[in-house]
């Protein structure tokens, strides 16, 4: 029996996109809209679609699909799409998008630590200067959003010797790592020294990460002032509140992935600040051929009868 045919619509780099697709589908028909040959293709057999930033109207010519997949963690973009029908949506869960993940964190969290920005600061003036060196176990950081990314993360920062705390919206249990929940967020934020951000998008953590926020967090800790850090999505932080807090020392200082607007602006502050350090929202870039297997099992388990994995509950956001 000839397997439902699957659509690609990937805004990534097109080379990554088509260079791992060759046996990673088995005979399954591939439907990559990144290929011009393939733009203009009907697309109302077809029976799944993998998708990040597609096409507007690609759900009104793919009428018939039976899950939509996630080309990341997030699904925010998903959930806004124009047409999106009530059939299952997937996001990525993957060990390599995590693994990214709790690198960039730990090495976010280690520049802190080791007073990064300011030894650079000390470079561009060709200045000679050791600064005071606290250590892991006297910051502690406080990660918002225990999921797996959240959860990995805490393990990972552990390891190095940091104190980890984590909140999210409901209670969880975590060996190892003292937890908060729901309206124990002030308690919480009093404890942290840097603030990890991996929310996922949802109507309750729009602009969640704002002037209030931030003023909560720990003033006398090791680093001398509270830190943020966000990897999760950009619309959870309010940047005119972020930029102003970095400002008046509010924030010591901030790393941050992710932005309100991506790409971000070329008028925006962010790009001269000397506290903020910046990446393009790579800190857990897909892996294409993790992506496509992670795809390829979904499917065919879907084919044998077994309900899919990583469905994203649309009331909650994820």
């Amino acid at each position: 029996m000839k397997k439902p045919a699957l659509i690609i619509d990937l805004k990534f780099e097109p080379g990554s996109v088509r260079d791992a697709l060759p046996g990673a589908f088995g005979d399954r028909e591939v439907i990559n809209l990144a290929d011009p040959a393939s733009r203009d293709r009907d697309l109302s057999a077809a029976g799944y679609a993998l998708v990040w930033q597609p096409e507007a109207d690609l759900f009104s010519r793919a009428s018939h699909l039976a899950a939509v997949f996630s080309g990341g963690a997030g699904v925010d973009h998903v959930l806004k799409l124009p047409g999106l029908p009530e059939i299952p949506l997937i996001r990525f869960v993957d060990h390599t998008l995590t693994t990214r993940m709790s690198e960039w964190i730990v090495m976010q969290a280690l520049l802190h630590l080791r007073q990064h920005h300011r030894y650079e600061m000390q470079r561009h003036d060709r200045r000679w200067q050791e600064l005071p060196q606290p250590a892991a176990n006297e910051v502690t950081v406080g990660i918002m959003g225990l999921g797996v990314l959240g959860q990995d993360a805490a393990a990972k920062l552990s390891m190095m010797g940091f104190q980890v705390i984590g909140w999210s919206r409901s209670a969880k249990t975590i060996a190892g790592i003292r937890t908060f929940a729901g309206g124990e967020l002030d308690d919480f934020l009093a404890l942290t020294d840097i603030l990890v951000g991996l929310l996922p998008l949802t109507a309750e953590t729009r602009g969640i990460f704002d002037r209030r926020i931030f003023a909560g967090l720990r003033r006398d800790g090791a680093l001398g002032g509270p830190v943020f850090i966000n990897a999760g999505r950009g619309g959870s932080q309010v940047e005119e509140d972020l930029i102003a807090a970095l400002n008046d020392q509010t924030l010591l200082a901030a790393s941050l992935d992710v932005f309100e607007t991506e790409p971000l602006p070329a008028s925006s502050p962010f790009w001269s600040m000397a506290n903020v350090f910046m990446t393009p929202h790579t800190a857990a870039s897909t892996d294409v051929r993790a992506l496509y297997a992670h795809v390829e099992r979904q499917m065919l388990a879907h084919e044998n009868g077994e309900g899919f994995e990583h469905v994203v509950d649309r009331q909650t956001g994820y």
